[in-house]
């Protein structure tokens, strides 16, 4: 019940966000405001860094989860013109790959925000 707690405060943040300042904006902005809604209730941490074992080695490649939720519930933000597989092949690998089985995928770049809003559960 934790994680769903967690997300429909997510959401809640998101829409609260994307109220104020509308669609236009860079990913960084709603990323900030997002994270500053959403440390009023969870413990986040922002850019989280996610290494990729390969070989038997943790590697940095690159990878960073944009919010991480309590721990366990990851948040990747985008401000794009349309949401499509690539975003949320990216979701599901920093699910996989961070072991966690829940994320959200929130496009700001949208009229009405509850059409920029994707939840993605990591079965493995």
């Amino acid at each position: 019940m934790h994680k769903e707690e967690i997300g429909k405060d997510i959401v809640e943040c998101a829409m609260k966000v994307h109220s104020a300042l509308g669609p236009g904006l860079l990913e960084s902005a709603y990323e900030t405001c997002l994270a500053h809604e959403l440390q009023k209730r969870w413990d986040i941490r922002r850019q989280v860094v996610l290494p990729l074992e390969y070989d038997g080695i943790k590697l940095d490649a690159g990878y960073r989860i944009d919010l991480l939720v309590e721990n366990c519930v990851v948040v990747e933000l985008k401000a794009v013109e349309k949401l499509n597989e690539v975003h949320f092949a990216q979701l599901l690998s920093y699910l996989r790959l961070g072991n966690y089985n829940l994320g959200f995928l929130l496009n700001f770049n949208v009229q009405r925000m509850k059409h920029g809003i994707r939840r993605v559960v990591n079965n493995n």
